[in-house]
């Protein structure tokens, strides 16, 4: 049998669960929050007063934090991409009538609950005041336009590994930039960054889950997959972000170096990640392996050494790029 008739057979193994999946780690529609739980309520008369004060304490927050929210912004708002690409993932039916199977439904519901992200944090840079919206708006449609390119082709196994990252990262991210709000005073901010990142690490459990169940089934080639991903590295969702008049990925590592700056996602933080999921898989007493499956294991369990002295080599730029999202600087 091939390998790709193995995924395709462990895929609908882990199909029948998905039903299960969707109730452990996804919210029902009618009691997950909404956007609109955290902006000022525009049926209520004291609606501009509580624009008015959310834009006063925006004027607080620092230039390459609003870099970065702004770049968290764009990745969540370029939500089409991601599902697009997972529901071409091997093993995942999105055809009408009966063909449409379990796998398509936890995409389709994982994606309902993503959508709310972009559409809080759109909003609430709008209101803010401080920030280009139609530079930011012609960005996330380049980025969507643009697509990305991964490395994972349709193997669910990359796949699942790369969402199991992903989403621990986003994470961080959005949950640095809460205690970053926080700490200046910006309560309301603080509040729905913190909701955003209780749902990817919602979303980073499912996922690394999935991978978990695989590992159980089809040891040797889930060992390999995750070997690949690490060895090629975990590419950001918004590696090719532009801004408007510009090259495919040219602002990337402009935003990647403000995030740094600040802390809110380091290259520390990519090696912790990978530790974090070498553990959570304990791939250390995965037992059954090939013997290219046992070598793939030797170098997962060395790279976060190897990795970590690479990081603290890094130097990222002390000034600050000037984006046209964020222009003039915010002082």
């Amino acid at each position: 049998m091939s390998i790709t008739n193995i995924r395709l057979e462990v895929m609908h193994f882990l199909e029948k669960n998905v039903d299960n999946f969707i109730t452990q780690f996804l919210v029902p529609v009618e009691k997950i929050w909404q956007p609109t739980d955290y902006l000022p309520d525009s049926e209520k008369e004291t609606f501009f007063e509580d624009v008015k004060e959310l834009r006063e304490l925006a004027k607080e927050l620092p230039y390459d934090f609003w870099v970065v929210l702004v770049g968290d912004t764009i990745t969540e708002e370029a939500l089409p991409t991601y599902e697009s690409w997972l529901m071409d993932v091997e093993g995942i039916e999105n055809v009408d009538g009966e063909k449409r199977n379990g796998w398509s439904k936890w995409i389709r519901h994982w994606t309902g609950e993503e959508n709310r992200h972009g559409d809080l944090l759109n909003k609430y840079l709008y209101l803010s005041g401080r920030v280009n919206m139609r530079e930011i708006e012609q960005t996330t449609q380049h980025l969507i336009n643009d697509g990305f390119d991964i490395g994972t082709g349709r193997d669910p196994y990359k796949n699942f590994v790369y969402t199991s990252f992903q989403e621990l990262a986003t994470f961080i991210s959005h949950n640095r930039v809460a205690e970053m709000a926080q700490k200046m005073s910006n309560e309301k901010l603080s509040r729905m960054c913190k909701r955003i990142a209780s749902d990817e690490m919602r979303h980073h459990h499912a996922y690394s889950e999935f991978v978990r169940r695989i590992f159980e089934v089809d040891p040797s080639e889930m060992m390999l997959a995750f070997q690949y991903m690490m060895n090629q590295k975990i590419v950001m969702p918004a590696h090719f972000l532009r801004e408007s008049k510009e090259k495919i990925s040219t602002a990337f590592e402009q935003f990647s170096n403000a995030a740094q700056r600040i802390g809110v996602y380091t290259a520390s933080d990519y090696v912790d990640i990978m530790q974090k999921l070498i553990d959570k898989w304990q791939i250390d007493k995965i037992s059954g392996l090939t013997d290219e499956a046992e070598r793939a294991r030797d170098f997962l369990m060395k790279l976060p050494v190897r990795m970590s002295k690479i990081s603290e080599r890094l130097v990222i730029p002390v000034d600050s790029y000037i984006f046209k999202w964020v222009q003039p600087a915010v002082k």
